[in-house]
């Protein structure tokens, strides 16, 4: 597999992205090196200086730099090349072929994040060849291990190399840009914050014995209780500061009922009721408005005619930004009802720096020029990405890799997913917007 850009051409996202998805870096393992080296040459035959840092050598990280003028603090582009496993689903296409078919570029990365990686190295790329210098220093960071933890990867960096991000206020990267509808409005969020991870294990308690005999109340009939409550209901309704200004901005863009029902959602009182009305047309905001978690692992019992006296459960918490684990152990210790023993046994990287927002309107402007129907509005992300990370460094992400996706196809439900896929107009719309981002930052 030979470099796209050997005769100083500008690249292609599409070919590029085809070309990376064609690496298996399914993480774990991880052997994202065949990939980064790719990119590696592909740079160096551009005219870029890379270095490669890594906890592994066979899972390096790869940085490069544009220089600017010096009138801009250095902006960071940062991406990752590994891809969560396929194992188990059945895909219409090869998942690393990177086939283009029905006018979509199939294969796992194709969304998370391949198709994101080729936008940024291939408006970087051509940038450069354009002759056009920016504002202030872009540096690209290629990165191993984020559908892990980041140990290898953003972690690792920013603990052993912080130097290389040295004066770098702002970063883009993963989850944004990309279209959903309501109320017949088309909205793209722009990812600002996200989440925080808080694992818990529930140690749940009672009177065991013989299978033969009839037991209530025990260990079992405890767990399913609690199983039920959190199925049916939810932790406290907050409302942070980046959960108002998306609601507020999806008010003023839609009109009629939906608006109305939007600026309801603002009213702690009310929330709930609302949420449950509009049901799955809030799915992927829902976690926005409160602290989520779901039951993961159940352990308990060894022998089938003997009932267990004790039982383990743990859950996957994610915490609204400014909360802790404590509150979040109260939240969900309220929820249960039940006399049961709650710890914590993991935690994810927090996010202590105030929200910046200086960049946001910049990139509204974009994609409102890219697509005068689309209105831009700011995101929380439910889960986690590798901008926590960056963050312990003083560095604002925003998720911006714009796709003009076809109504209907639904983004959450394709990541991770079979048959990931991406149009090939959305790479070259992304492509184009990245590009103005980096010609206009810092103006």
């Amino acid at each position: 597999m030979t470099p796209v850009n050997n005769d100083g051409n500008m690249i292609d996202p599409v070919d590029l992205l085809q070309r990376l998805i064609r690496f298996d870096t399914t993480n774990p393992p991880g052997n994202e090196a065949a990939c980064i080296h790719f990119l590696r040459d592909l740079l160096q035959a551009s005219g870029f200086e890379v270095t490669l840092l890594g906890k592994a050598e066979d899972r390096p990280n790869l940085i490069t730099r544009l220089a600017g003028s010096g009138n801009a603090p250095p902006l960071l582009l940062q991406g990752h090349v590994d891809v969560v496993t396929t194992a188990g689903q059945e895909w219409t296409h090869p998942p690393f072929e990177g086939v283009i078919a029905d006018d979509f570029v199939w294969g796992r990365g194709a969304l998370d994040m391949k198709g994101g990686v080729a936008m940024m190295v291939a408006a970087l790329i051509n940038m450069k060849l354009a002759g056009n210098v920016p504002n202030g220093d872009i540096i690209l960071c290629l990165l191993a291990d984020e559908e892990v933890a980041g140990g290898y990867g953003a972690d690792y960096l920013v603990n052993d190399h912080a130097d290389q991000f040295a004066g770098v206020k702002h970063s883009i990267g993963e989850f944004g840009g990309f279209p959903f509808w309501l109320g017949g409005v088309k909205l793209y969020p722009i990812q600002v914050a996200e989440r925080v991870g808080c694992q818990m294990e529930m140690t749940i308690r009672g009177a065991g014995g013989h299978g033969a005999l009839l037991h209530r109340n025990g260990a079992m009939a405890k767990l399913g209780r609690i199983l039920t409550r959190l199925d049916k209901k939810r932790l406290p309704i907050h409302i942070t500061p980046v959960t108002h200004a998306m609601v507020s901005a999806m008010a003023e863009a839609t009109s009629g009922a939906t608006s109305f029902l939007l600026e309801q959602l603002l009213k702690p009182r009310l929330t709930g009721r609302i949420l449950d009305l509009l049901g799955e047309r809030m799915r992927v905001l829902e976690p926005s408005f409160c602290n989520t978690v779901n039951a993961t692992v159940v352990q308990g019992g060894e022998k089938i005619n003997v009932v267990p006296s004790e039982i383990t459960l743990r859950l996957d918490g994610r915490m609204l930004p400014g909360f802790s684990p404590a509150q979040m152990i109260s939240e969900v210790r309220q929820l249960i009802g039940e006399d049961v023993e709650i710890r914590q046994i993991g935690q994810g990287v927090p996010n202590m720096n105030p929200l910046d927002l200086s960049q946001f309107e910049l990139l509204a402007g974009i994609l409102r020029e890219l697509d005068p129907a689309g209105n831009p509005i700011p995101y929380m992300l439910p889960a986690v990405s590798d901008a926590r990370h960056f963050a312990t460094l003083g560095i604002q992400n925003y998720g911006f890799l714009p796709l003009d996706l076809p109504e209907g196809f639904d983004f959450s439900a394709t990541v991770h997913a079979a048959d990931e896929r991406v149009p090939v107009k959305a790479i070259e719309f992304g492509t184009r917007g990245v590009g103005m981002f980096l010609k206009r930052y810092g103006r």
